[in-house]
Protein backbone atom coordinates (compact mmCIF):
# COMPACT_ATOMS: atom_id res chain seq x y z
CA UNK A 1 0.00 0.00 0.00
CA UNK A 2 2.81 2.05 1.13
CA UNK A 3 4.87 1.47 -2.27
CA UNK A 4 1.49 2.24 -4.47
CA UNK A 5 1.26 5.60 -2.62
CA UNK A 6 4.52 6.65 -3.13
CA UNK A 7 4.26 5.89 -6.81
CA UNK A 8 1.31 8.31 -7.06
CA UNK A 9 2.56 10.76 -4.74
CA UNK A 10 5.54 10.90 -7.38
CA UNK A 11 3.03 10.91 -10.41
CA UNK A 12 1.27 14.20 -8.89
CA UNK A 13 4.58 15.65 -8.94
CA UNK A 14 5.64 15.10 -12.42
CA UNK A 15 2.01 15.98 -13.27
CA UNK A 16 1.92 19.27 -11.85
CA UNK A 17 5.83 19.76 -13.52
CA UNK A 18 3.65 19.24 -16.83
CA UNK A 19 0.89 21.49 -16.37
CA UNK A 20 2.83 24.35 -16.78
CA UNK A 21 4.16 23.92 -19.95
CA UNK A 22 1.22 24.71 -22.40
CA UNK A 23 2.01 21.72 -24.79
CA UNK A 24 1.35 19.08 -21.86
CA UNK A 25 -0.91 21.02 -20.05
CA UNK A 26 -4.27 19.50 -21.27
CA UNK A 27 -3.25 16.12 -21.33
CA UNK A 28 -1.94 16.60 -17.83
CA UNK A 29 -4.79 18.13 -16.92
CA UNK A 30 -6.64 14.78 -18.09
CA UNK A 31 -4.25 12.35 -16.67
CA UNK A 32 -4.61 14.09 -13.22
CA UNK A 33 -8.78 14.00 -13.88
CA UNK A 34 -8.09 10.26 -14.40
CA UNK A 35 -5.92 9.73 -11.49
CA UNK A 36 -8.44 11.14 -9.16
CA UNK A 37 -11.23 8.99 -10.54
CA UNK A 38 -9.55 5.78 -9.75
CA UNK A 39 -7.41 6.04 -6.74
CA UNK A 40 -9.33 9.22 -4.63
CA UNK A 41 -11.67 7.28 -2.91
CA UNK A 42 -9.06 5.09 -1.27
CA UNK A 43 -6.40 7.37 -0.71
CA UNK A 44 -4.89 8.18 3.00
CA UNK A 45 -5.32 11.87 4.03
CA UNK A 46 -2.14 12.90 3.37
CA UNK A 47 -2.37 11.48 -0.70
CA UNK A 48 -5.97 13.11 -0.51
CA UNK A 49 -3.97 16.86 0.70
CA UNK A 50 -1.58 16.20 -2.65
CA UNK A 51 -4.44 15.69 -4.87
CA UNK A 52 -6.28 18.89 -4.05
CA UNK A 53 -2.62 20.90 -4.14
CA UNK A 54 -2.25 19.58 -7.95
CA UNK A 55 -5.84 20.94 -8.98
CA UNK A 56 -5.46 23.89 -7.26
CA UNK A 57 -2.33 24.42 -8.74
CA UNK A 58 -4.02 23.75 -12.03
CA UNK A 59 -6.45 26.98 -11.15
CA UNK A 60 -3.66 28.77 -10.39
CA UNK A 61 -1.62 28.63 -13.70
CA UNK A 62 -4.98 28.92 -15.72
CA UNK A 63 -5.64 32.33 -13.80
CA UNK A 64 -1.92 33.64 -14.32
CA UNK A 65 -0.72 31.96 -17.51
CA UNK A 66 -3.34 30.51 -19.73
CA UNK A 67 -6.35 32.36 -21.60
CA UNK A 68 -7.21 29.88 -25.03
CA UNK A 69 -10.47 28.52 -23.85
CA UNK A 70 -9.25 25.04 -24.72
CA UNK A 71 -7.32 24.78 -21.72
CA UNK A 72 -10.03 26.21 -19.50
CA UNK A 73 -12.23 23.69 -20.71
CA UNK A 74 -9.64 20.77 -19.37
CA UNK A 75 -9.81 22.84 -16.29
CA UNK A 76 -13.14 22.97 -15.74
CA UNK A 77 -13.60 19.40 -16.37
CA UNK A 78 -10.89 19.44 -13.53
CA UNK A 79 -12.84 21.53 -11.23
CA UNK A 80 -16.03 19.64 -11.46
CA UNK A 81 -14.54 15.46 -11.58
CA UNK A 82 -12.83 16.73 -8.16
CA UNK A 83 -16.13 18.51 -7.04
CA UNK A 84 -17.56 15.36 -7.46
CA UNK A 85 -14.96 13.26 -5.17
CA UNK A 86 -13.42 15.08 -3.07
CA UNK A 87 -15.27 15.36 0.91
CA UNK A 88 -13.11 18.23 2.64
CA UNK A 89 -16.02 20.91 3.02
CA UNK A 90 -13.50 23.58 2.36
CA UNK A 91 -11.88 22.31 -0.70
CA UNK A 92 -15.73 21.62 -2.11
CA UNK A 93 -16.24 25.41 -1.06
CA UNK A 94 -12.88 26.31 -3.15
CA UNK A 95 -13.86 24.36 -6.32
CA UNK A 96 -17.03 26.20 -6.64
CA UNK A 97 -14.87 29.06 -6.96
CA UNK A 98 -12.51 27.47 -9.70
CA UNK A 99 -15.89 26.30 -11.71
CA UNK A 100 -17.41 29.43 -11.53
CA UNK A 101 -14.18 31.51 -12.87
CA UNK A 102 -13.59 28.59 -15.20
CA UNK A 103 -16.82 28.82 -16.41
CA UNK A 104 -17.06 32.84 -16.70
CA UNK A 105 -13.80 32.34 -18.78
CA UNK A 106 -15.74 30.22 -21.12
CA UNK A 107 -19.00 32.14 -21.04
CA UNK A 108 -16.90 35.47 -22.07
CA UNK A 109 -15.35 33.54 -24.92
CA UNK A 110 -18.74 32.23 -26.57
CA UNK A 111 -20.80 34.77 -26.22
CA UNK A 112 -18.47 38.53 -27.31
CA UNK A 113 -20.87 41.09 -27.25
CA UNK A 114 -22.77 41.14 -30.98
CA UNK A 115 -21.80 44.57 -33.25
CA UNK A 116 -23.90 46.98 -33.84
CA UNK A 117 -27.28 46.22 -36.57
CA UNK A 118 -26.39 47.31 -40.22
CA UNK A 119 -27.94 47.49 -43.19
CA UNK A 120 -27.15 44.86 -45.78
CA UNK A 121 -24.74 47.67 -48.32
CA UNK A 122 -23.29 49.05 -45.40
CA UNK A 123 -19.55 48.11 -46.05
CA UNK A 124 -17.89 50.71 -43.29
CA UNK A 125 -18.25 51.15 -39.25
CA UNK A 126 -16.74 54.92 -40.58
CA UNK A 127 -15.68 56.10 -43.74
CA UNK A 128 -11.84 54.05 -44.20
CA UNK A 129 -12.71 51.53 -41.76
CA UNK A 130 -13.82 48.23 -42.32
CA UNK A 131 -16.81 46.58 -41.47
CA UNK A 132 -17.00 43.25 -38.84
CA UNK A 133 -19.78 40.58 -39.74
CA UNK A 134 -21.30 38.19 -37.49
CA UNK A 135 -19.19 35.74 -35.33
CA UNK A 136 -18.98 32.54 -36.91
CA UNK A 137 -20.81 29.14 -35.26
CA UNK A 138 -19.67 27.80 -32.13
CA UNK A 139 -15.87 26.95 -32.94
CA UNK A 140 -14.82 23.48 -33.79
CA UNK A 141 -12.18 23.45 -31.32
CA UNK A 142 -15.01 22.33 -28.65
CA UNK A 143 -16.28 19.40 -31.17
CA UNK A 144 -12.53 18.36 -31.87
CA UNK A 145 -11.21 18.78 -28.52
CA UNK A 146 -14.45 15.98 -27.05
CA UNK A 147 -14.00 13.69 -29.91
CA UNK A 148 -10.58 13.67 -28.47
CA UNK A 149 -11.59 13.00 -25.15
CA UNK A 150 -13.87 9.87 -26.39
CA UNK A 151 -11.05 7.97 -28.47
CA UNK A 152 -8.12 8.72 -25.80
CA UNK A 153 -10.43 7.31 -23.19
CA UNK A 154 -11.55 4.16 -25.68
CA UNK A 155 -8.00 3.47 -26.26
CA UNK A 156 -8.89 2.72 -30.00
CA UNK A 157 -7.11 4.53 -33.26
CA UNK A 158 -10.59 4.26 -35.21
CA UNK A 159 -9.46 2.36 -38.54
CA UNK A 160 -12.17 3.28 -40.62
CA UNK A 161 -15.12 5.19 -40.33
CA UNK A 162 -17.53 3.16 -38.86
CA UNK A 163 -15.55 2.65 -35.78
CA UNK A 164 -15.67 7.06 -35.46
CA UNK A 165 -19.36 6.78 -36.03
CA UNK A 166 -19.96 3.90 -33.50
CA UNK A 167 -17.93 5.99 -31.06
CA UNK A 168 -19.80 8.83 -31.68
CA UNK A 169 -23.16 7.75 -30.77
CA UNK A 170 -21.44 7.52 -26.93
CA UNK A 171 -21.91 11.37 -26.58
CA UNK A 172 -24.62 12.00 -24.35
CA UNK A 173 -27.96 14.04 -25.69
CA UNK A 174 -26.93 16.99 -23.47
CA UNK A 175 -23.32 17.22 -24.94
CA UNK A 176 -25.17 17.37 -28.45
CA UNK A 177 -27.59 19.75 -27.95
CA UNK A 178 -24.72 21.70 -26.31
CA UNK A 179 -22.71 21.51 -29.41
CA UNK A 180 -26.00 23.33 -30.90
CA UNK A 181 -26.48 20.05 -33.80
CA UNK A 182 -30.34 19.45 -33.77
CA UNK A 183 -29.58 15.85 -33.58
CA UNK A 184 -26.60 13.07 -33.21
CA UNK A 185 -26.27 12.18 -36.59
CA UNK A 186 -25.97 15.51 -37.40
CA UNK A 187 -23.28 16.15 -35.03
CA UNK A 188 -21.06 12.90 -36.40
CA UNK A 189 -21.01 13.88 -39.91
CA UNK A 190 -19.88 17.26 -38.90
CA UNK A 191 -17.21 16.18 -36.24
CA UNK A 192 -15.88 13.47 -39.08
CA UNK A 193 -15.79 16.09 -41.06
CA UNK A 194 -14.03 18.18 -39.31
CA UNK A 195 -11.31 15.23 -38.17
CA UNK A 196 -11.21 14.05 -41.99
CA UNK A 197 -10.46 17.40 -43.71
CA UNK A 198 -6.96 16.78 -42.82
CA UNK A 199 -4.37 20.01 -43.16
CA UNK A 200 -6.28 23.32 -43.50
CA UNK A 201 -4.65 26.57 -44.43
CA UNK A 202 -4.81 29.32 -41.45
CA UNK A 203 -7.76 30.44 -40.55
CA UNK A 204 -8.82 34.30 -41.23
CA UNK A 205 -7.76 37.62 -39.02
CA UNK A 206 -10.08 37.70 -35.79
CA UNK A 207 -12.55 40.50 -37.04
CA UNK A 208 -12.30 41.93 -33.11
CA UNK A 209 -8.54 42.48 -33.72
CA UNK A 210 -9.34 43.87 -37.35
CA UNK A 211 -11.99 46.27 -36.03
CA UNK A 212 -9.32 47.59 -33.46
CA UNK A 213 -6.08 48.42 -36.75
CA UNK A 214 -5.66 52.09 -36.79
CA UNK A 215 -6.74 54.24 -39.95
CA UNK A 216 -4.15 56.60 -40.94
CA UNK A 217 -4.82 59.71 -43.28
CA UNK A 218 -1.69 59.99 -45.61
CA UNK A 219 0.25 63.46 -45.42
CA UNK A 220 2.65 65.24 -47.05
CA UNK A 221 5.07 64.61 -44.14
CA UNK A 222 3.96 60.92 -44.29
CA UNK A 223 4.66 61.11 -48.21
CA UNK A 224 7.85 62.26 -47.56
CA UNK A 225 9.00 59.49 -45.27
CA UNK A 226 7.51 56.80 -46.84
CA UNK A 227 8.42 58.29 -50.26
CA UNK A 228 6.13 59.48 -53.00
CA UNK A 229 6.50 55.92 -55.06
CA UNK A 230 5.00 54.04 -51.97
CA UNK A 231 2.30 52.03 -53.68
CA UNK A 232 -0.42 49.90 -51.79
CA UNK A 233 0.70 46.55 -52.04
CA UNK A 234 -2.87 45.13 -53.57
CA UNK A 235 -4.09 47.51 -56.00
CA UNK A 236 -0.79 49.10 -57.00
CA UNK A 237 -2.05 52.48 -56.94
CA UNK A 238 0.86 55.18 -55.53
CA UNK A 239 -0.47 56.95 -52.09
CA UNK A 240 -2.13 60.06 -52.44
CA UNK A 241 -2.42 62.88 -49.47
CA UNK A 242 -5.50 62.35 -48.44
CA UNK A 243 -5.26 58.81 -48.53
CA UNK A 244 -7.27 56.47 -45.41
CA UNK A 245 -4.78 53.60 -45.13
CA UNK A 246 -5.45 51.11 -42.85
CA UNK A 247 -2.11 50.04 -41.05
CA UNK A 248 -0.83 46.48 -39.83
CA UNK A 249 0.91 45.74 -36.82
CA UNK A 250 3.93 45.61 -38.69
CA UNK A 251 2.79 48.98 -39.66
CA UNK A 252 2.49 48.60 -43.64
CA UNK A 253 -0.27 50.44 -45.29
CA UNK A 254 -3.09 49.76 -47.63
CA UNK A 255 -6.24 50.67 -48.83
CA UNK A 256 -9.50 49.21 -46.52
CA UNK A 257 -11.31 47.89 -49.71
CA UNK A 258 -8.05 46.49 -50.54
CA UNK A 259 -7.20 45.28 -47.37
CA UNK A 260 -10.68 43.78 -46.35
CA UNK A 261 -11.18 40.90 -48.67
CA UNK A 262 -7.97 39.48 -48.25
CA UNK A 263 -8.12 39.56 -44.23
CA UNK A 264 -11.19 37.67 -44.75
CA UNK A 265 -9.66 34.86 -45.66
CA UNK A 266 -5.84 35.17 -44.43
CA UNK A 267 -4.13 36.01 -41.23
CA UNK A 268 -1.17 37.92 -42.33
CA UNK A 269 -0.06 40.77 -43.85
CA UNK A 270 -0.50 40.37 -47.72
CA UNK A 271 3.25 41.90 -47.82
CA UNK A 272 5.75 40.31 -44.82
CA UNK A 273 3.04 37.65 -43.66
CA UNK A 274 3.21 39.19 -39.93
CA UNK A 275 0.13 37.00 -38.64
CA UNK A 276 -2.31 38.62 -36.68
CA UNK A 277 -4.80 36.76 -34.17
CA UNK A 278 -7.56 34.63 -35.23
CA UNK A 279 -11.04 33.54 -33.93
CA UNK A 280 -10.20 30.09 -33.74
CA UNK A 281 -9.03 28.68 -31.09
CA UNK A 282 -7.71 25.11 -31.76
CA UNK A 283 -5.65 27.13 -34.21
CA UNK A 284 -3.98 29.62 -31.27
CA UNK A 285 -3.66 26.95 -28.58
CA UNK A 286 -1.77 25.16 -31.09
CA UNK A 287 0.30 28.15 -31.81
CA UNK A 288 1.28 28.78 -28.27
CA UNK A 289 1.98 24.92 -27.90
CA UNK A 290 4.52 25.12 -30.76
CA UNK A 291 6.34 28.40 -29.55
CA UNK A 292 6.92 26.87 -26.37
CA UNK A 293 8.13 23.68 -27.65
CA UNK A 294 10.48 25.62 -29.73
CA UNK A 295 11.64 27.93 -27.12
CA UNK A 296 12.29 24.52 -25.22
CA UNK A 297 14.04 22.97 -28.27
CA UNK A 298 16.71 26.37 -28.28
CA UNK A 299 17.15 25.73 -24.27
CA UNK A 300 18.37 22.37 -24.51
CA UNK A 301 20.82 23.39 -27.74
CA UNK A 302 22.08 25.79 -25.98
CA UNK A 303 22.76 23.48 -22.58
CA UNK A 304 26.10 22.75 -22.01
CA UNK A 305 27.75 19.85 -19.66
CA UNK A 306 27.03 20.16 -16.11
CA UNK A 307 24.15 22.31 -16.53
CA UNK A 308 24.79 25.77 -17.68
CA UNK A 309 23.99 27.77 -20.38
CA UNK A 310 25.45 29.04 -23.52
CA UNK A 311 23.80 32.55 -24.34
CA UNK A 312 23.52 33.49 -27.79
Amino acid sequence: MGSHENVLKERLEDLQKQVGRKNSFEEAVNALKTLLIENYSSASPSLKKLMYSAVRRVSTILQTRYTAPGFWFAGKGLFLEAQRLFTEPSERDNLKVCISKASEHLHEVENQPEQPSRTEDSRYLFEGHMTVDPEPPRPAWLNIYLMGELMTRMGNTFEDIDHVIEASLQFPRSVVIFLGYPSTSHHIVVIVQEIGAGPQRPPPASKAVVQKLPVVTVTKEVLERLGTETQCAVCQENLSINDSMQELPCQHLFHPPCLKPWLDEHNSCPICRHELPTDDHAYESKKERDREAEEERKGAENALPGGEYMYV
